[in-house]
């Protein structure tokens, strides 16, 4: 499988966890919410379809099945197939959300993973946001050094378009960390929340508490212990 057609039947999987969806309205969306996929058409699409269905991931519907056979041939059209995500094809799905790998940094890859992300559990957001930025990093020095090489052989214009470029990385670099240091802030303030509730202070002796110690307090109103079935002997 190659990695564009990986990507493609990603994004399928993602969509159609969201909804159940005919094969137009897939492509529609595959074309407006990841851009990426604009140069695709029904011929890269309709065959993605065919190999998910043909292994369990997804399941083929067919709405006027339901009404009767009359209602196709009142209608004088074929009926759309809808394709819904099967149970195998959701854990199919999370299982690719938990990957982290150097594909999903890639140019293709990494925006399709990024619309994903509300999906995607912490720290593999943090794994692909810092490989990402890597690549581009890595991409960067690349770029300024054949710049350097061959700056006196350039005109203007092939020179404009080479700062061009740089500039784009740079600013994608910028974002990058935008989005790096909010899931760090975002992940340190859950962690500060969670030792606050693990160290709470009761409000009626003062005393601190943990969780292990959270239970139902043995005193009574004026402080003083509950006599014990020992106490009665």
């Amino acid at each position: 499988m190659s990695r564009r057609s990986g990507v493609l039947e990603f994004a399928v999987l993602g969509l159609l966890r969201e909804a159940p969806m005919h094969g137009y309205e897939l492509r529609k969306r595959l074309n407006t919410s990841l851009g990426v996929f604009r140069a695709f058409s029904y011929g890269s699409l309709y065959p993605c379809l065919k190999a998910l269905v043909q292994r369990g991931w997804l399941a083929e519907e067919s709405p006027a099945a339901a009404e009767g056979p009359q209602s196709a041939a009142i209608s004088g059209r074929r009926a759309k197939i809808v394709y819904r995500l099967t149970a195998e094809g959701k854990e199919h799905f999370e299982e690719l959300l938990t990957q982290s790998g150097p594909d999903a940094w890639e140019d293709e890859h990494f925006g399709v993973r990024f619309a994903f992300f509300g999906q995607t559990s912490r720290d593999v957001r943090m794994r692909v946001l810092e490989g990402r930025r890597t690549r581009l990093e890595e991409r960067l020095a690349r770029m300024r050094a054949s710049l350097a090489r061959t700056r006196e052989r350039l005109d203007d214009y092939t020179l404009e378009l080479q700062r061009h470029g740089m500039e784009s990385v740079e600013r994608e670099v910028r974002w990058l960390n935008e989005l790096i240091e909010s899931e760090r802030a975002a992940g340190d303030e859950g962690t500060h929340r969670a030792a606050e509730a693990d160290t709470a202070q009761d409000p009626a002796s003062g005393r601190r508490r943990t969780r292990e110690s959270d239970g139902p307090d043995r005193r009574r109103e004026g402080g003083r212990p509950e006599r014990s079935e020992e106490n009665d002997i």
